[in-house]
């Protein structure tokens, strides 16, 4: 299985991208979003996602684990391919992706080319149900980091959405507790709450 492919950026076209490994190019689809964090000739690491069949080997690369980990999500839902995926990536990050399950934002998935209402719709039931199911416990992060288990809205509110987009990032609840400690909830809004901790956990997992 590979995890990931590191060499240098030999080929940039839509949604392609190409690395050359000791002489090896490797091509991988890639969103927009991963598109323009790279650059001809520099050596990038991408995360991959492998879709292996009878008449196919594909490879699916992200620039970061969050992306990866909200591809294997979109794909997860009934009718989202791996192109509708690619396609809702493009137009929208991994961050924007899980707030916008969370509030219920289908004109944010409906900006992506091919993404109909009725599959915007899909995602958020489906994707909705999953993140509930798994942030049950949710009320000892916000605990943790407002002193309240209980988000009723204010502050706690928030901190409780934003857990639950990073939850939706694939973090776990210690490393959200550790991110969004000491955050100003009171005064910052869920989508900063979200991309303060993403940079904290970004720079702790280098």
């Amino acid at each position: 299985m590979l995890y990931y492919i590191e060499g240098s950026v030999a080929l940039m076209e839509a949604n392609l991208a190409v690395l050359d490994c000791a002489g090896v190019g490797y091509g991988l689809a890639v969103s927009n979003n991963t598109l323009s964090q790279l650059r001809l000739g520099e050596k990038s690491r991408l995360y991959v996602v492998e879709s292996i069949g009878e008449d196919h080997y594909d490879l699916y690369g992200f620039a970061n684990k969050e992306e990866k980990r909200c591809f294997e999500l979109l794909t997860s839902v009934s009718g989202v391919g791996p192109k509708a995926a690619l396609a809702i990536l493009s137009t929208s990050t991994p961050d924007g992706l899980a707030l916008a399950i969370l509030s219920g934002n289908e004109k944010a998935l409906t900006m992506a080319p091919g993404v109909g209402k009725r599959i915007a719709q899909r995602v958020i039931l489906e994707l909705k149900d999953k993140i509930g199911k798994g942030s049950a416990d949710m009320g000892s992060v916000v605990a943790s980091v407002h002193g309240s288990a209980t988000p009723l809205g204010g502050a706690a509110g928030k901190v409780a959405d934003a857990a639950a987009a990073l939850g939706v990032l694939g973090y776990g609840n210690n490393e959200i507790s550790e991110a969004l400690k000491g955050a100003d909830a009171e005064n910052m809004e869920v989508q900063d709450l979200v991309r303060m901790a993403l940079k904290k956990l970004s720079a702790q997992r280098r």
